[in-house]
């Protein structure tokens, strides 16, 4: 899956590979067991401080195809390597930590961290495709919201392929940093409050709120339609590569494929976050990442409707 990148009208383009660093609240159970032992010892918990300085030496070792969060409530620090990562990188990563290796948990995860770009429904500039997330107002105003990767690519947005039918403008982008972009509506009654759920029906959307792990999303994409999934980690930092980093977003094992960028995640009628970027498809599976709503709305100063 290739999260946060452009997919030309014609077919899906090859992205940049994604690192992904995720610094959570995921739950996991504990590593050791007890000792049968009476007198001996749990290994030492690490701390929030440690736990931050170990997040700190992941980013600094630099290994594309890499996502991690740590884990306050047994003091690991949980890394998910991708296909893409050999046993030297991991090796790279464990050498950097130092003192501090004995709190990292090693997973594998299919396919390849990436970035994509392509309310759930295609909108297109600069020769690509994306996914509408969420339609909001401020006064009699109306805007789209979607990733900022997305919005970075142009400024005239169209809500067809052969660029005929204008969607708006942009004003505003955050991305790196953040992953957010705001485009003006050019007819405010076009401006569906809804999202889109690919079986001839809509979601009003009513509020927007933050995520919480293990809570239960539904996301709506351009290329894969809609999928479900559960969060699995908040406050995640992404590194894309090449000086793009992006952090706060939503871990989750929602799929997402190139095309999928800038949809609604959603629960129930909250809306709680925009696509940015993960690894694997809508076949095997796999992570993607979400920018928080809730932090586009104060910055632009708008709502949902």
């Amino acid at each position: 899956m290739n999260i946060k990148r452009f997919t030309p009208h014609g077919g899906v383009a090859r992205g940049l590979r994604l690192t992904a660093v995720a610094s959570a609240l995921l739950t996991a159970a504990a590593l050791a067991a007890p000792s049968a032992a009476a007198d001996s010892a749990p290994a030492p918990r690490a701390t929030t401080a440690q736990l931050a300085a170990a997040s700190d030496a992941v980013l600094g070792a630099d290994v594309p195809g890499t996502a991690w969060y740590t884990d306050s409530a047994s003091g690991k620090l949980v890394l998910t390597a991708d296909s893409t990562v050999s046993a030297g990188e991991l090796a790279k990563i464990k050498k950097a930590l130092g003192s501090r290796s004995e709190a990292l948990e090693v997973k594998r995860t299919p396919g390849t961290f990436n970035k994509l770009i392509a309310g759930g429904q295609a909108i297109y500039a600069g020769g690509g495709r994306c996914s509408l997330g969420f339609n909001v107002r401020s006064g009699s105003t109306y805007y789209a919201l979607t990733a900022g990767h997305c919005t970075n690519s142009g400024s005239t947005w169209y809500t067809n392929s052969a660029n005929t039918a204008v969607l708006g403008t942009r004003t505003g982008s955050s991305f790196p940093g953040n992953d957010y972009g705001i485009i003006r509506h050019s007819n405010a009654s076009a401006a569906d409050g809804r999202v889109y759920l690919y079986n001839g029906s809509y979601r009003d959307i009513t509020g927007a709120g933050n995520a919480s792990v293990g809570q239960s999303v539904q996301r709506s994409g351009s290329t894969t339609g809609l999928r479900s999934g559960t969060v699995t980690g908040l406050n995640a930092t992404v590194n894309y590569g090449n000086g793009d980093v992006v952090y706060g977003l939503i871990q989750t094992n929602v799929c997402a494929e190139p095309g999928d960028s800038g949809g609604a995640l959603f629960s129930g009628t909250t809306a709680l976050g925009l696509t940015s970027g993960g690894s694997g498809n809508c076949s095997s599976g796999g992570t993607t990442f979400f920018q928080p709503v809730t932090e586009a709305l104060s910055a632009y100063g708008v709502s949902v409707f």
